[in-house]
């Protein structure tokens, strides 16, 4: 790849400017805009070919940091043959560090006309533009602040929204409220602190755009999957001003989550860009190289191809494309010390010619990349297109959110038949989809719930999405959910609906908490959140969307404090490799294998007691003894987990023979009252109707 870089760098005399544009491009000037609006232009030199593209620089002296800027590139107008050149539109800087202003849809930002989508459009769009602003980075005071990197196995994520966050947290100041800075206010990240999660994965905070669309209706597009600016953090997330303050804001957050042992990952949507697809505007990527940015339709190049249900789909098939999206990524890394990312529908980086390729270059260059390959890779496995569902076939650096735990584990818990044999595999990490390429259990990113879906607490709740208030008639969002018994739909006054539905919230974090892999909890589940069945709240920015810390499940959250704390002390729950998985208990003289599935009796699993329609309970046991330890010492404690999704009470009896005789309880979704009882081997153990236990082996 070529190693000059491109965008605006401060010199001792000014400021070089640097971008690449199509070979058809004719002049590209860039334009200084003052605080008056008013405009100056200078040309930019042709410099050669680079990235498959051609690339202009220039410096303009006299220059400084703060300084307004955008690019004009003349050259034909030519859309069904995928040239797009209209210099009546004042571009965004590709390699923007910061962005000012805000999109309304206005038709200056369209280069062609409303109603005639090939006809150009000459108005001058600087009075509603996005402005690129030139920034420093010299100044910032890093401190002593080092990455925390902890391991895939000893990692929790909790994925959370900059702004639903701390809208409505009470001891955050209200001017920082939604913002980076309240993010990162002591009252928060003691929180996070508190609930023992190693890592906060933020949504979207790369600058993104509103879809007037939504505006019109009153609505917002609050989640943030709309990127215009893979460099620059939203400018509306910044409490300070959006002239560049936006950096350093960010920073204070990484800084102050690093300070706590905290990484900071990074929701990313390289996938695509907020302009959309032929009926979109002209901001940036389109004006300048729009056939090396975008995948086009073969033929028809007036139209493009979207495998993200976006619009467009950014073409990582050409190398311009592939090195903004690998210089981005290195940017966020060294400059602003982040973590790691998760990369939204990420199957579509993979595509050349439409065919979803996991030896693409992207993934190469990644892996034999001396920044990127040491930080934390997470794909959202999926797009929209053909062949895009790539669960378990992303390359052995990445870890992969897993929608089969989800849809496994919400099944289960549901009551639904013949789902022992896939819960167990799901519990012990999902090896079907990741050993054979010799990846760990921590490639499994665990989730019940994400922001895309109903809340924990509105998943026991409603049996059917409730969206009118995204004004699309309750037809958008996903039928994901069936009925959980749990009672009526909706708000309930029943205590016993709302213990049902309580201990069901139980029964999935403590699953989920304790199965192998890396488990992430969605933004105020915790706390019992509920969106009132909105399946869907992209459009939300209300307190549909925000968490309502003052009236906040304490219980729940307590709960869900003590299940962390229980995977952070005990190794066996966070395994390093996957389990050998001997099917038997061990005869006599044998050592324990590292896990065994019982069956009420006592005794092992057989194949044929995985399949009964009417099982709807499972126990298993966990070597504490086979988890390696210091020196080759015992790591942990065995333990013993008894989930029940049935109707009625189950009777398990505690194994006898070679596995521990004592046993106490520890954790339950039913009942506090039971933590601390004891019992012993060859005992009957009743574990109530839709409820789960966990038994750790104690001293005789």
């Amino acid at each position: 790849m070529e190693d000059k870089p491109y965008g605006a760098r401060l010199t001792e005399t000014g400021v070089a400017f640097a971008v690449a544009t199509a070979a058809e491009a004719e002049r590209v000037e860039v334009c200084l805009i003052d605080d008056d609006g008013a405009e100056s232009c200078s040309d930019l030199t042709k410099a050669g070919e680079a990235d498959g593209a051609v690339r202009w620089e220039a410096e303009v002296p006299g220059v400084g940091e703060g300084q307004l800027y955008g690019y004009r590139v003349h050259g034909p107008w030519l859309p069904e043959r995928g040239l797009r050149f209209n210099p009546a539109k004042l571009l965004l800087d590709p390699y923007s560090l910061a962005v000012a202003g805000r999109y309304g849809g206005e038709q200056a930002v369209h280069a062609f006309v409303f109603g005639e989508p090939a006809t150009l459009d000459p108005t001058d769009s600087l009075p509603c533009a996005l402005l690129s602003i030139v920034c420093d980075h010299g100044e910032y005071d890093w401190e002593d602040d080092a990455p925390p990197r902890h391991p895939y196995n000893e990692t929790v994520i909790y994925e959370a929204h900059v702004k639903g966050l701390t809208q409505l947290h009470p001891a955050v100041p209200a001017e920082l409220r939604g913002t980076y800075r309240g993010a990162a206010h002591p009252a928060v990240v003691d929180h996070l602190v508190s609930l023992g999660v190693s890592a906060i994965e933020l949504m979207p905070v790369h600058q993104f755009l509103e879809d007037p669309i939504l505006t019109d209706k009153g609505l917002s597009n609050y989640w943030g999957y709309n990127s215009i600016g893979f460099f620059a953090p939203h400018n509306e997330y910044s409490s300070s001003g959006d002239r560049g303050q936006q950096i350093a804001e960010f920073k204070d957050l990484v800084k102050a989550y690093h300070q706590a042992g905290i990484e900071v990952i990074l929701d990313v949507v390289y996938n695509h860009t907020a302009e959309g697809n032929h009926l979109g505007p002209t901001l940036s990527y389109r004006g300048l190289a729009n056939a090396a940015y975008y995948h086009l339709v073969s033929g028809e190049e007036f139209y493009y191809m979207d495998y993200t249900g976006t619009g467009n789909t950014l073409n990582l098939g050409h190398s311009l494309s592939l090195r903004l999206v690998v210089d981005s990524l290195r940017y966020w890394v060294t400059e602003m010390h982040v973590d790691g990312f998760r990369f939204d529908l990420a199957s579509a980086l993979a595509r050349e010619d439409g065919n979803v390729d996991m030896v693409s270059p992207f993934f190469e260059l990644v892996a034999q990349d001396p920044v990127l390959s040491k930080v934390k890779l997470i794909a959202e496995p999926w797009d929209v297109g053909p062949g895009g569902y790539q669960v378990g076939n992303f390359p052995p650096e990445w870890v992969e959110w897993n929608g089969k735990f989800r849809d496994c584990v919400r099944d289960y818990w549901r009551g639904e038949p013949g789902k022992l044999r896939e819960l167990a595999t799901r519990l012990a990490g999902s090896a079907d989809l990741y050993e054979e390429e010799g990846r760990r259990p921590s490639a499994s990113v665990n989730f019940v719930t994400v922001h895309d879906g109903f809340t924990l607490r509105d998943l026991v709740s409603y049996n059917q999405k409730h969206n009118e208030a995204n004004g699309e008639d309750n037809r958008d969002g996903t039928d994901d959910n069936r009925s959980w018994n749990c009672g009526v739909e909706g708000p309930s006054d029943d205590p016993a609906v709302l213990e049902l539905r309580a201990r069901q919230q139980r029964n999935l974090l403590l699953t989920l908490m304790l199965a192998q892999g890396v488990p992430m909890l969605s933004h105020g589940d915790e706390l019992g959140r509920t969106q009132a069945g909105n399946n869907n709240a992209y459009c939300q920015d209300n307190p549909t969307t925000w968490i309502d810390w003052p009236h906040g499940d304490h219980a729940l959250l307590e709960f869900v404090r003590r299940l962390v704390r229980l995977r952070t002390e005990h190794p066996v729950f966070r395994r390093r490799r996957f389990f050998d998985g001997t099917p038997v208990a061990p005869a006599e003289g044998d050592p324990l294998p590292d896990v065994v599935w019982l069956d009420a009796d006592g005794s092992s699993m057989g194949a044929d007691d995985w399949d009964q329609d009417w099982a709807k309970s499972l126990a298993f046991f966990l070597n504490g003894g086979a988890v390696p330890g210091p020196a080759g010492a015992r790591a942990d404690s065995d333990m013993l987990i008894i989930l029940n999704a049935a109707d009625n009470d189950v009777s398990y009896s505690i194994p006898t023979g070679y596995f521990p005789r004592k046993w106490a309880t520890v954790l339950t979704t039913c009942s506090s009252a039971l933590v601390g009882e004891r019992t012993g081997a060859g005992e009957e153990f009743v574990v109530p109707a839709r409820s789960a236990v966990v038994l750790e082996a104690v001293d005789d």
